[in-house]
């Protein structure tokens, strides 16, 4: 199972760049670096919340019902004239549930990160946020995931690069630098002290990141 930052080298994922920069008129190369930055830090917001019962049932029934991975198969229709609405609504409620009231903080930090300007930053993660939730529809489909344990297998398995490897300690770390299982402030407070300093996790993301 490719991880997510194999999936942005992928044929499929210079489609979701040239279509994703399309729709906001910034580069592919900066819309491309903001996504590997972007997508991990959801993909451990979404490791986090499917670690309580709950929380996994609910990313069940999501990938279940609604999120299947249907979206994957026309991403030319996707982009075609502009992302409809419906998308980035639908885009707008995954990112609240994930970011809950950090996103504008998080939406911040990835902004100075990349320099792409925050609404902009907005926009994209809107439209980022159900291609990735119909990545993990498309997979928990093929795998025939089923229960949480499953769940918690496959998304450790997107998350990133095989376990053990510097890219995945990496970003463990990043997600959860104090060990407090607060994702969220983490992954805030590591952007923005990348973009202030060298040393650290800041320099080694900046590293990884290409900043």
């Amino acid at each position: 199972m490719s991880g997510i930052l194999d999936l942005l080298n992928s044929p499929m994922g210079k489609q979701i760049i040239d279509g994703v920069s399309s729709q906001t008129g910034q580069s592919q190369d900066k819309t491309g670096n903001l996504l590997s930055m972007a997508m991990p830090v959801l993909m451990g917001a979404m490791q986090r919340n499917a670690s309580t019962p709950e929380g996994a049932s609910g990313l069940l029934n999501a990938l279940n019902n609604n999120h299947s991975g249907g979206i994957l198969d026309n991403l030319g229709g996707l982009f075609e004239g502009g992302v409809d609405e419906e998308v980035t609504t639908d885009g707008a409620g995954i990112l609240g549930h994930v970011l809950g009231n950090k996103q504008p903080a998080v939406e911040s930090a990835l902004s100075q990160k990349s320099g792409i300007d925050a609404g902009s930053v907005a926009q994209i993660l809107k439209v980022a946020a159900p291609i990735l939730m119909g990545v993990l529809g498309k997979q928990a489909s093929q795998n025939n995931v089923s229960d949480a344990n499953g769940l918690t297998d496959m998304l450790g398995n997107i998350s990133g690069a095989a376990k053990g490897s510097k890219e995945q300690s990496l970003l463990e770390s990043f997600l959860d630098a104090d060990g407090d299982g607060s994702v969220i402030d983490d992954v805030a407070g590591m952007l923005l002290n990348s973009s202030n300093k060298q040393g650290g996790i800041g320099g080694m993301l900046g590293g990884l990141f290409g900043k």
